[in-house]
């Protein structure tokens, strides 16, 4: 896993200290790429806290030392399920982890078909006789210490492979396994990287460009020689959050349309705006190549002259955004993406990149089923 930048570079602070967002600078910018203040004074455009916010972190339980039970062969109990606070039986996965944003518990990742129950006496297909001990893979991967994961195991959180894993026994092969702890998974690849790069105005959304215009490869440096490749796009003159990866069945998911993922954009328009506009762009709206619509719809700010509104929509056709304010008789001013699916820009920095951190890929991986 590629390491976080170092202070300075622009990615959030994980315990909400430091400075505040910058502003952008720009003649009538109004806003930043992540949360700033309109022309009135007010805030706008600060992403809610997770649903996990303002609570304390859930102490570890105490319970039996980590062993597997005598006569018991290694194996997956595959009927048996997390009970509904399985995931506050202890501390929470990469609870020691300095970057990235704390996002919560996963609870949006599609269910799984049950795995029929294994023999009694039977070794589950789970466990490969020449793999590594789950507890050591999940220590390795960052998850907690190895006694912390031993617990975890004990206590229904893991899945490998989408059956649950309670017996310390279980050896797997860290190459294919599909581990997730408590509905998030858990990424032992190391070759697999993740990025947030806070793409500014003028930049356009490819690695190269055939007449020599601005383009995200300028802002890699460090990341020139890894093969990395933009998740969707944002047109030239839209700034905000663009994913950079090399895990192509990620980013092949978070673009397909049946996996409906959420993007969050911040709206400059000229004002006033009429009443019922919000409605009538989350009722839809006849487009030429469809009806389109918001899934939500938020004034913001409003200043003589000036609009700021936040729309939430999971439709990737191209420049939506600006074709929905056509359409309603307000061209955009400014537009800026803040969030995609779980992972926000919150007060980094324009023109930066951030690495992602663990939580926040095992959060992103879950939202498209992964």
């Amino acid at each position: 896993m590629t390491q976080a930048p170092r202070s300075g570079s622009g990615r959030n602070n994980p315990r909400g200290g430091g400075k505040g967002p910058r502003q952008s600078g720009k003649p009538g910018g109004g806003f930043s790429g992540g949360a700033g203040k309109g022309r009135s004074g007010k805030s706008f455009g600060k992403p809610q806290d997770g649903p996990q916010a303002g609570k304390p972190r859930p102490g570890q339980s105490a319970g039996a030392k980590p062993g597997s039970p005598a006569g018991r062969k290694p194996g997956a109990s595959a009927g048996r399920k997390p009970g509904p606070n399985a995931a506050s039986a202890g501390p929470r996965a990469y609870g020691k982890e300095r970057f990235g944003q704390n996002l919560g518990p996963v609870n949006n990742r599609p269910k799984k078909a049950k795995t029929p129950r294994t023999g009694h006496g039977e070794t589950s297909d789970q466990h490969d006789p020449q793999g590594v001990r789950l507890q050591k893979v999940l220590a390795g991967a960052g998850v907690a210490s190895r006694r912390v994961c031993e617990d975890m195991i004990e206590a229904g959180r893991v899945e490998v492979d989408g059956v649950v894993v309670t017996e310390l026994g279980v050896r797997v092969d860290p190459a294919t396994a599909v581990i997730h702890v408590d509905g998030m998974r858990i990424q032992t690849d190391e070759s697999l990287v993740y990025f947030v790069f806070n793409k500014p105005k003028g930049v356009v959304s490819t690695m190269e460009d055939p007449e020599g215009r601005p383009c995200v490869s300028d802002y890699l440096k460090k990341n020139k020689d890894q093969r990395l490749f933009h998740v969707g796009r944002l047109d030239q003159a839209t700034e905000g959050l663009l994913l950079l990866t090399n895990d192509g069945e990620l980013a092949n998911r978070l673009t397909h349309p049946s996996y409906e993922v959420p993007k969050t954009y911040l709206v400059q328009v000229r004002g006033p705006m009429a009443h019922g506009i919000g409605a009538q762009m989350k009722d839809g709206i006849e487009l030429e190549d469809g009806v389109a619509k918001v899934d939500s719809f938020r004034l913001v700010d409003s200043t003589p002259g000036h609009v700021l509104v936040e729309v939430v929509l999971h439709s990737g056709k191209n420049r939506i955004v600006r074709r929905l304010f056509d359409a309603v008789g307000h061209p955009v001013v400014r537009l800026v993406r803040t969030q995609v699916g779980p992972i926000r820009l919150n007060d980094q920095r324009q023109g930066t990149i951030r690495a992602l951190g663990r939580t926040e890929i095992g959060h992103l991986l879950a939202t498209v089923g992964m």
